[in-house]
This record gives structure tokens, C-alpha cells and sequence, in this order.
């Protein structure tokens, strides 16, 4: 027997289907987003710039073509094609530039605009390797009081490549732009998902932490307003080229693609198909350099939107003036280093690989402190130089560069903190990766809403230590400062101080204030003055 409902069943239902979907006008398009069971809102692949291909292959974001009808953000957007594999990985493609924004907001509640979080994802500008972080978790820890916005950026010489020609007819450092052209999308439309456009905190790790760094000191330090506080995870100071240094990528891979004999080189790279410009991009040496570094593309000092190499800029005191969060992890190091590294000669390569301008009164130093046979440890599957090779590299590209940042905004009478990530999981101890780099997302966003596989012992014996970052963490989001809001228990975290040197421990049921060590201070001192000749 066929069953009926009545209209004012009917009626119900359909309410309760429309109270699970909340659109929004961006006045480009609307964006029908998803209500959770969990009180949360979000809204997947939101469309932040037109489709950067065909004549639009290496310029500067432009704004994404007005769209019909109501388009469902209910799927992340793929994200940007990294360097060095081929064929394109699935879920990555050119067309890339979309955001995902979480949100407690509700259709109808403006009664009070929320702080709102910035995630930039890292990756060595050659990768977006956190993709799709998932808000809930911060949210949450935050009594759901903040707005979180994640979102994708070009990478390789979709976002990097340089030189003459990019110069002439086209732009350089688009994947900054992206960033740039995300916060610019929040200031306009951020508060129609619930999220205040003048309370904006962004936040990265490693590449993302570098982005935060050349965003504080973007234009010479020009103050656009498009944020009011950062913090920073293993914010990375690579080796930047500059425009002349860079034309080498530039002029290889137009001799690799074929298009060494058309009159306008650009025109035949914006004109190959994606698969075939990607089996060419591939990863090969700096100029100097012996062997390919890690990451071949990135930030040049194009004398506008980077002016200069990033210590220098900070030391001039060409930086935005806001609170700041900057930090690292013990051995950020250990996962960059190949494992068989077995002496002083194959650390020094590695280390000149990556900062091929590097001096060998340099090296004498550098192998001083940290390659001597008393540092060596033995580690599975690892040479007895990995461990020292891993302890350089680690504090030459992250660690020195936080310490040196904290103390310039100290001495700029601006507050700044920083941490020193401690916690131990005991599988990566064994291992010998120890605490590595970047290894605290998994307890600032909860190992639930991160991708990738997080430590087990962060659902076990480290679970304690995830509220504890969130705590700090999103008291920073909604009042630019890691205390009033911090989870019970948690030790006060000190600024840097006028002294300096002043930082938080944490590690899970040890966390507390610590004085950087005095040999760290020594080799950090030293590494810092030769920052500008590196290139950093």
C-alpha cells in the first residue's frame, strides 16, 4: 500500500534539506555550500582566480569570469601540478586556484563577525603537499569562535619560472600573487561566510612559513592591510636567485620543450599542452651547484614584489608590523638529508647542492660545528654523516632564520613568540627522523583533519599535547596573542623578551619556558651573518 505524507510533512522535509545547504554571492558566482551535523559550515573548491592557462600560463591571477546559476562547493579543487612527476598526477591539474572556507556561520546570523585563519599550505614552492586541511579541528578548539580559509597555489614554473621573456610578457613570483590574490578574495568576501576581513591571521609551514616571511616583507614592507598577524611553522630560508641568475630555468626548459627556435619562446610554452610541458619539468642544478637541489623553482628578488633577499629586508627593518608567531621543530633536517650520507665530502655536496654560493672558508666553519666524527650517531639504515649532515642543514635553512626574526621584531617593540616543537613519537625517534620538520601540524590542526598519515602516538600517548597547540594556537587566531585563550594547565608562553632567547618547550606533559642553549646562539650568530651571502 502506497504511503502519502502530507503537506506539512512535505514542508518539513523540505526545510530541513534547504537548512543543509548555505549559498553564497561572490557576485562572480554562487556558491551553494554544505551544513554539517557538527554545527559547521564549509564550502569546497571555491573558484579565487581564473584558470591560469593557455595566454594566462605564467602570469598574474586575474579574476575568475562571471558564472550563471549556483554552483555546489561541495568537492575540494585539484590542486597545482607539482615538479618532477610525470604524467600529472591524478587530482592535480593547471587549473588549480580554488579555496575551501569553514565557518560556524549560518545563513541569516551577521550579529558578529568571527577571526579568521589563513592556512598556506608548503611544499618547497615546487608542491602543494598539505592540500585539503580540514578547519574542523581548530574550529572546535577555538568554542567555535574562528573562520578557517585553506586554499591552493602554483608551484614549479607554473608559479616560479623566471627570467627576460616571463619579465617582458608576463610576471614573475605568481605563486606569491595566488597568496596575494587570496587575501584580497577575503578582504571582499570573508564576512558573507561569518569571518571578520579586518581580524585575519595567516598562518604556514615551511614554504608556507617562507610565504608568511616574504608576505611580511612584500613590497619593501608595504602594509596593505590584508592581515593582522602571522605565525609561522619552520618558516624556510632558501636560496633566492635573482632575475639575471634565473634565466638558466628559463632557457632550459625552452631547449627541453623545443621551443629553442620560435621567434617567441614564451608564446610556444603557453601554447604546449600540459602533459607535454610537465614531462619536461624536472628538477636540475643551480648554477654552482654539482648536483639538482631539492627544489629547483621559487621566489626571485625581482626588485618589487621581493626586493631583496629576506634577511636583509628584515635587518633593514622592510617588514609589516604585526604580532608573530615564528618556530621549529628539533630535527627539521632529518627528512631533506639522504640517509646514506657516509662523510664530511657527501654532507658538504648536499650543503652546496642547496646553497651553491656558499664559500669554502664557510664550509670550514659549518664542518667545524656540526661534521666532526663526534657528532656521528648511528641510525638505521642511515650513514654515520646523515644525523650531522641533518643538524646543519636543519638550523642553516629553519631554525636560525625563526631565532633571528623573533629577535628583530623584539627589538622592533613588536610582540613576538617562539617555540622549540619537542614531542617525541617513538617510532620516528628509532627511526633516527626524530622530531622533523613540520611534524606539530598534526597537533595544530588534530592528526583527524590533516592529510597524509599522521604519528600514531598522536592518537595515543601524544593526544595530550593536541589541545595544548590548539589552545595556544587559536587564542593567537582570536586575540593575536597564544595566552588568554589557552588550553587549562598550559604554562604561560613568554615573548621573546627584550633579553631574547626566549622560547617555549613543548612537549607533551614537559611543556614549559626555555633559554636557547648558548652553542645554538654561537653557531645560529654565525650562520645568520652569513644569511645575505647564501643568497637567503
Amino acid at each position: 500500500m502506497a504511503r502519502y505524507i502530507t503537506f506539512a510533512q512535505f514542508f518539513l522535509l523540505f526545510c530541513l534539506a534547504a537548512a543543509q545547504e548555505v549559498v553564497v554571492d561572490l557576485e562572480y558566482a554562487r556558491y551553494r555550500g554544505k551544513a554539517l551535523s557538527n554545527g559547521l559550515v564549509q564550502w569546497l573548491g571555491i573558484r579565487y582566480a581564473a584558470p591560469p592557462t593557455g595566454p594566462l600560463r605564467f602570469s598574474a591571477p586575474q579574476n575568475p569570469s562571471v558564472v550563471a546559476g549556483i554552483q555546489n562547493a561541495f568537492e575540494h579543487g585539484p590542486t597545482c601540478i607539482p615538479t618532477s612527476e610525470y604524467p600529472i598526477p591524478e587530482d592535480t591539474s593547471e587549473d588549480c586556484l580554488f579555496l575551501d572556507v569553514y565557518s560556524p556561520y549560518r545563513a541569516g546570523n551577521h550579529s558578529k563577525l568571527l577571526p579568521v585563519f589563513v592556512w598556506i599550505q608548503g611544499g618547497g614552492f615546487n608542491q602543494n603537499s598539505n592540500p585539503n586541511y580540514n578547519g574542523t579541528g581548530l574550529i572546535q578548539a577555538s568554542g567555535m569562535g574562528i573562520v578557517v580559509v585553506t586554499f591552493n597555489y602554483r608551484v614549479g614554473p607554473y608559479g616560479f619560472l623566471s627570467g627576460r621573456e616571463i619579465l617582458q610578457d608576463g610576471s614573475v613570483n605568481n605563486g606569491l600573487k595566488d597568496q596575494i590574490k587570496v587575501l584580497e578574495w577575503v578582504q571582499k568576501h570573508i564576512h558573507k561566510f561569518g569571518g571578520n576581513p579586518k581580524h585575519v591571521v595567516v598562518g604556514g609551514a615551511s614554504a608556507g612559513g617562507a610565504s608568511i616571511t616574504l608576505l611580511l616583507s612584500a613590497y619593501g614592507g608595504r602594509d596593505d592591510g590584508l592581515f593582522h598577524a602571522a605565525a609561522a611553522e619552520s618558516q624556510s630560508f632558501a636560496t633566492m636567485l635573482s632575475l639575471k641568475q634565473s634565466q638558466f630555468a628559463y632557457n632550459n626548459l625552452v631547449i627541453r620543450t623545443g621551443c629553442a627556435s620560435d621567434a617567441d619562446t614564451l608564446e610556444c610554452l603557453r601554447g604546449l599542452d600540459a602533459e607535454i610541458l610537465q614531462r619536461e619539468n624536472i628538477n636540475t642544478p643551480l648554477p654552482h651547484a654539482q648536483q639538482a637541489p631539492l627544489y629547483l623553482y621559487g621566489p626571485v628578488v625581482d626588485g618589487d614584489l621581493v626586493s631583496d633577499y629576506t634577511y636583509r629586508l628584515f635587518h633593514q627593518g622592510r617588514f609589516i608590523k604585526v604580532p608573530v608567531i615564528f618556530g621549529d621543530d628539533t630535527n627539521e633536517g632529518t627528512i631533506f638529508v639522504p640517509k646514506n650520507v657516509s662523510n664530511v665530502g657527501e654532507a658538504d655536496t648536499f650543503i652546496q647542492n642547496q646553497f651553491p654560493t656558499i664559500k669554502l672558508e664557510q664550509f670550514a666553519a659549518i664542518n667545524a660545528w656540526y661534521l666532526h666524527e663526534n657528532q656521528t650517531r648511528q641510525f638505521p639504515d642511515a650513514g654515520p654523516y646523515w644525523r650531522p649532515a641533518s643538524n646543519a642543514y636543519g638550523e642553516m635553512r629553519y631554525i636560525c632564520p625563526g631565532i633571528d626574526l623573533s629577535s628583530i621584531y623584539a627589538r622592533a617593540g613588536i610582540n613576538s613568540w617562539n617555540y622549540h616543537y619537542a614531542v617525541q613519537d617513538p617510532d620516528l625517534k628509532e627511526s633516527g627522523l626524530g622530531v622533523d620538520h613540520t611534524v606539530e601540524i598534526n597537533a595544530i590542526w588534530g592528526p583527524n583533519y590533516v592529510t597524509g598519515e599522521p604519528p600514531s602516538s598522536y592518537f595515543t600517548t601524544n593526544a595530550p599535547i593536541i589541545p595544548v597547540m590548539q589552545g595556544y594556537w587559536t587564542s593567537f587566531i582570536k586575540t593575536f596573542d597564544p595566552n588568554p585563550h589557552r588550553y587549562p594547565g598550559s604554562p604561560q608562553w613568554s615573548t621573546w623578551g627584550n633579553e631574547g632567547y626566549q622560547r617555549i618547550f613543548i612537549r607533551t606533559n614537559e611543556t614549559r619556558m626555555e633559554e636557547v642553549p648558548v652553542d645554538q646562539r654561537e653557531r645560529c650568530e654565525y650562520l645568520i651573518s652569513i644569511g645575505p651571502e647564501l643568497q637567503q
